[in-house]
């Protein structure tokens, strides 16, 4: 039988100009979903793994749109909450070459964000679960939705369930202050820490030295220091940090480091030209959670997880639209693209 996850969070409309048109160059938007826990939730679904999504959505057919979204799928949606007036937004503008790319929020009041404890049986929801993700981005909405993920979290440990947190800071939803905070009572009950170059700095104030992601300069020295201090602080068992070295917007090199409390792990570095980058840390996630619901070694483990990211940048629109297949190959070393017939 599949293992089963449970992902928790918020799915949002998103609307994007047409290729590398800027915001104000477009006349018509495309119109897609995505949000960082819904895209783990899709990879996980392709990976063969029984997936569920827990959210809140209106009743109304924008949030129908939403779930169909995720059920195309296969993710489970039957645990999500109905109610509240409508479905968050966000626009983004493509970057290229030294014009970054654009996020544009339009959230506020959203379902998710006007959710009560009471619209959530985590009891029920757990039941039968192996494990539960869920992002930084989840606990930043608000006060009640932060009391929610802790709700959340305590179930799941007395669930027994194995539970993974992507810290994923965003500075146009909460302080630093804030979310060090927050993230420093719900980080007590997870025990898979995910984080980028800057989240460990931005949220708990510890930073990986001689490194500078303007620069694109990644220490590895550092990087080990850090899974430390924060495994560490908070007892996780495994920290996982994604390195990206962005050389330009279209351009940038992948890598990734894994710390099991023991040793650390470093992938192979991958030079990507990219489609898409949005949900390129989500699609991480979800090759961390298969390759360790797997029984995966700590290697292959980082390999595998690096390599799904890696393909998503290649994919346009938030969720990975990859197999088990397509990314053990990349992670074995094809890494060629030529044309497979």
């Amino acid at each position: 039988m599949a293992k089963r996850v449970i992902t928790f969070g918020e799915i949002m409309l998103r609307l994007a100009p047409e290729g590398y048109y800027r915001f104000v160059q477009a006349d018509t938007f495309g119109a897609t979903y995505g949000g960082g826990e819904a895209n783990v939730a899709v990879s996980l679904a392709n990976y063969g793994f029984d997936a569920a999504f827990v959210t809140k959505l209106p009743k109304h057919e924008i949030g129908q749109a939403a779930i169909n979204s995720l059920r195309k799928y296969g993710v489970d949606t039957t645990e999500i909450a109905r109610g509240g007036d409508r479905v968050g937004i966000y626009f983004l503008e493509k970057g290229a070459s030294q014009r970054p790319s654009k996020v544009i929020y339009d959230r506020a009041g959203s379902s998710i964000a006007t959710a009560k404890s009471s619209d959530f049986d985590w009891k029920h929801i757990f039941d039968g679960a192996d494990w539960f993700h869920f992002t930084g981005i989840t606990p930043a909405l608000n006060d009640e939705v932060a009391a929610i993920c802790l709700e959340a979290c305590k179930a799941a440990k007395d669930a027994g369930l194995t539970i993974s947190c992507d810290l994923n800071y965003r500075n146009k939803l909460w302080s630093k202050e804030k979310a060090g905070q927050v993230m420093g009572e719900i980080c007590k009950y997870v025990d898979v820490c995910i984080a980028n170059e800057e989240d460990a700095a931005d949220v708990f104030g510890i930073k990986a030295a001689n490194t500078d992601v303007t620069t694109g300069t990644v220490n590895h020295e550092g990087y080990k220091d850090v899974a430390k201090q924060l495994a560490d602080r908070f007892g996780f068992s495994k920290v996982a940090i994604t390195l990206r070295e962005s050389l330009s917007a279209n351009d940038n090199n992948w890598s990734a480091m894994l710390y099991d409390g023991n040793d650390y792990f470093f992938s192979k570095k991958y030079k990507m030209h990219i489609v898409d980058r949005v949900g390129g840390g989500d699609s991480f996630g979800g090759g961390l959670i298969c390759a360790c619901l797997n029984g995966y070694d700590a290697q292959a483990t980082i390999e595998f997880a690096v390599a799904a990211s890696c393909l998503k940048h290649s994919i346009e629109g938030d969720f990975n639209m990859v197999s088990m297949d397509e990314v053990s190959k990349l992670a074995g070393g094809d890494g060629s693209g030529r044309v497979q017939r």
